[in-house]
């Protein structure tokens, strides 16, 4: 069943307390740049470092732990997998995520923090979903899909919840809205959320540019692969298809899909140190990266913006600091 604003509304009671209201930033020089209002969401400061905390606990923070004996199983390329075992940990369940073993380090070694098993595939060969499903069955755990899961997506609806919230207190009324986009789950929360308390603001994917299926398919209207599962240093937006929920929602509710580079997705990420004070990892930082390569109309303009996670590998982001990537 695909979940409605009322589900994020209960979504919203369910996390309070746990998740944090992450703020809502506009920096001057980021205005003056683009000539518009930029709000920035910064869920890179949520708990766990992304957005994912958000859907992960509004879903297992409703299982009744005597009868979920065998925990929690989730795949994950790294958001989700802290966000899961955070959420479990604090339930009192046991988790086992299956992660690429492309990961960044970091992002691994956060989920075992949280109490996690963790298991490692090569994403280019072997299937996730089958591998999770598989320690499922034998465990007789619960599944917790990264985004197809109404609870996921009202979940995560919460952050655009949050944040319509705030342009309307600050008396703006957002033109278009920006969220990082890899199965849809986030956008679908953010886009139902958007259609309730802000229904003229156009909201949109933004995917690194070879892993660009969710743009393809809002333009053909029907689910489209991406030809490989690796490649960018957005790996946290590399799934390989929308998912079939999320796609019924955001076909009906997105405008245009935007893609950047991983040059964009870098400088992005380097605007975001040297300017925004924030840390942002490649892919939380896509849709700032499509504010600041002009992806989208800015002048005259008011725009939001999910800046999604900011779990990024410390070798890594220091080389896209020395502007090495």
């Amino acid at each position: 069943m695909l979940p409605t604003f009322s589900d994020i509304e209960k979504a919203a009671e369910r996390i309070k307390g746990y998740a944090v209201r992450t703020p809502v930033i506009e920096s001057p020089k980021l205005n003056a740049l683009t000539g518009g209002r930029i709000l920035i969401k910064v869920e890179c400061l949520q708990r766990t470092g992304s957005f994912k905390f958000r859907g992960a606990w509004n879903c297992i923070s409703q299982l009744d732990v005597k009868t979920t004996p065998g925990g929690v199983v989730a795949y994950s390329s790294g958001n989700h997998a802290q966000g899961v075992a955070a959420a479990a940990q604090i339930k009192g369940l046991p988790a086992l995520i299956v992660m690429p073993a492309d990961t960044p380090q970091i992002k691994q070694d956060n989920t075992r923090s949280y109490g996690a098993e963790v298991v490692t595939y090569d994403r280019a060969t072997e299937i996730r979903e089958e591998i999770a499903a598989r320690y499922m069955k034998e465990r007789g755990a619960v599944m917790v899909p990264p985004f197809e899961h109404e609870d996921i997506i009202s979940g995560q609806g919460t952050a655009g919840l949050e944040l319509a919230e705030e342009a309307a207190l600050r008396g703006i009324l957002l033109d278009d809205v920006l969220v990082c986009c890899s199965g849809g789950g986030f956008t679908a929360g953010v886009a139902l959320a958007m259609e309730a308390k802000s229904p003229g603001t156009k909201v949109h994917s933004v995917e690194p540019a070879g892993f660009d299926d969710y743009a393809r398919s809002l333009k053909s209207g029907k689910i489209e692969k991406n030809p490989k599962a690796s490649g960018s240093i957005c790996d946290a937006l590399m799934s390989v298809s929308p998912g079939e929920m999320t796609f019924a929602i955001n076909s009906r509710l997105l405008g245009e899909g935007l893609t950047v580079t991983d040059a964009e997705a870098a400088e992005a990420v380097r605007f975001a140190f040297e300017v925004l004070k924030i840390v942002v990892e490649p892919g939380g930082a896509a849709a700032l990266a499509a504010v600041l390569s002009a992806k989208i109309e800015t002048q005259g303009r008011a725009i939001g913006l999910m800046a999604s996670g900011g779990n990024c590998d410390a070798e890594m982001y220091a080389r896209i600091l020395r502007r090495e990537l």
